[in-house]
């Protein structure tokens, strides 16, 4: 689960972490509201979505008066935004960050995350900071430092020490980092996240040291266990069929293919949606139904996947192991009779209740393909999807 920027930072000065100040705004007034009681010669007014690259696409603009902050806000609130790291039609700005200006010495990057390779929760850190960072971990990773921290040990002082002096910093500059990777942990731990990144982290002139940007991911399987950080969600930044989905305990995730698919067990989603694009077609979505399903999961699964206009074609893959494959046809057909299905269904069923399920399937009158097996099933619906 992902949070806005400025949510983010509510939580920073809750762990210590030193940010701008500023406020959220809602609409071009209260922005101007804001940038008042801020007061200063200058603001940032920044787009709020869940997606990195903002200032790259007009997301993040430096206001020199009250004038160009409504101005500002009344071109971003209402719009879509589009990143490098969402889709073509982008994400609704429905709020803004309104802060202070800064001198910037120079920008720095910090984040901590979950490395599954060393099993531990390590630091990541470079001197070379800001919007290009992904170029410099690709171009010149010997600019970037990590830092493993052992569970039992906790993070250690002179683990800060050394982060402190690769990225440059000295004398009180030294503590005030040592400070800022202990609240980054605290928090990491205390809230379940997955991943804290701050880019960039700025030095003033004066040799402070600030969170301009704030990022944090949370480890969506203990979000429940956090009510605090659960109410921080914001469903307008999310897939409207995935927010469904999460309602009746089902894994989709929209893909931009024209052929649905429906399996049980998130590897055999995989594996066919693998085979699909091998036998030439594009996956519509990833869509898990779980092992222990049901005729009800069955038919919403069913919607979600025919919700979208651009599906010329779905794939049902199942292997009755926990649920039986009777199970599964009957939620096809009580699908296919609920909602009109007008698109062939190509079904390949295996496991617990096979003969039932197909006996099910056979002679329906309806769309329905059978296959025997799952190459050719993802050939039959390939095909299927050319001829129409």
């Amino acid at each position: 689960m992902n949070i806005h920027e400025y949510q983010a930072k509510q939580l920073f000065q809750i762990y210590g972490i030193p940010v701008p100040d500023g406020k959220s705004a809602t609409s071009p007034e209260s922005a101007e509201q804001v940038a008042k009681k801020l007061g200063g010669e200058g603001w940032v007014v920044k787009a709020q979505v869940h997606a990195g690259g903002r200032g790259k696409v007009g997301g993040v603009k430096l206001a020199k008066n009250l004038t160009e902050v409504v101005e500002f806000s009344r071109d971003m609130l209402g719009k879509r935004l589009v990143t490098i790291q969402t889709d073509s039609t982008g994400l609704p700005v429905n709020s803004l960050l309104i802060e202070k200006l800064y001198p910037i010495k120079r920008e720095l990057y910090l984040s901590i995350l979950v490395d599954r390779a060393s099993e531990r929760v390590i630091f990541i850190a470079s001197a070379a900071g800001g919007m290009d960072i992904e170029t410099v971990a690709h171009e010149t990773p010997e600019q970037i430092i990590s830092v493993e921290v052992h569970p039992a040990a906790g993070l250690q002082g002179y683990q800060c020490r050394k982060v402190a002096y690769t990225l440059g910093l000295k004398g009180s500059q030294v503590k005030a980092l040592g400070k800022i990777m202990q609240g980054m942990y605290d928090l990491f731990l205390a809230k379940d996240a997955s991943q804290i990144e701050i880019n960039p982290l700025i030095e003033t002139h004066s040799g402070d040291l600030l969170a301009l940007d704030a990022k944090i991911n949370f480890d969506d399987n203990a979000v429940a266990i956090h009510p605090d950080i659960l109410a921080m969600k914001d469903p307008s930044q999310e897939d409207d069929k995935e927010n469904h989905a999460q309602q009746f305990g089902l894994n989709y995730i929209t893909l931009e293919g024209n052929i649905g698919c429906m399996v049980n067990g998130a590897g055999l989603a995989m594996a066919t949606m693998d085979l699909v694009k091998l036998k030439g077609g594009q996956p519509a979505n990833f869509l898990d139904v779980g092992g222990g399903t049901n005729v009800e999961k069955v038919c919403e699964a069913f919607k979600l996947i025919l919700s979208d206009k651009s599906v010329k074609a779905v794939l049902v893959n199942i292997f009755g192991g926990i649920v039986q494959c009777d199970v599964i046809a009957a939620g096809i057909l009580a699908a296919i009779e609920q909602i009109h299905v007008t698109v062939p269904v190509v079904v390949r069923l295996e496991g617990t209740n096979v003969e039932e399920g197909r006996a099910l399937l056979s002679n329906t009158g309806h769309n329905i393909y059978a296959a025997d097996d799952l190459a050719h099933a993802a050939e039959q619906v390939v095909a299927l999807v050319e001829a129409a």
